[in-house]
């Protein structure tokens, strides 16, 4: 897999924001399948940064009904919380 298939998104959400802002702790959205060397790497070639840390979590999907009363389920996917050095930022505009 490269960079772009491993890293999906960053999540940007209020307490994401929070932990940028005085943990430089970034979420992000990664393929199911790499692991926290590959989403290391990807996110230093990437946005040219030094990642210290990686935490990564599989987040199971919900149940969701839509207009009629048959479930369905919102896809699963893996979140990774990554650390950054001290003066590293990922631009997100």
């Amino acid at each position: 897999m490269n960079s772009f298939e491993i890293i999906k998104t960053v999540r940007v959400t209020e307490k994401g924001t929070k932990q940028s802002a005085s943990f430089n702790r970034y979420t992000v959205i990664a393929d199911k399948r790499a692991n926290k060397i590959e989403i290391r790497k990807a996110v230093e070639e990437l946005f040219k940064v030094k990642v210290i840390r990686v935490n990564t979590m599989n987040v199971r999907g919900k149940l969701r009904r839509q207009r009629t009363a048959a479930e369905g389920w919102t896809p699963s996917w893996k979140k990774a919380l990554v650390t950054l050095k001290a003066g590293d930022k990922i631009e997100l505009a």
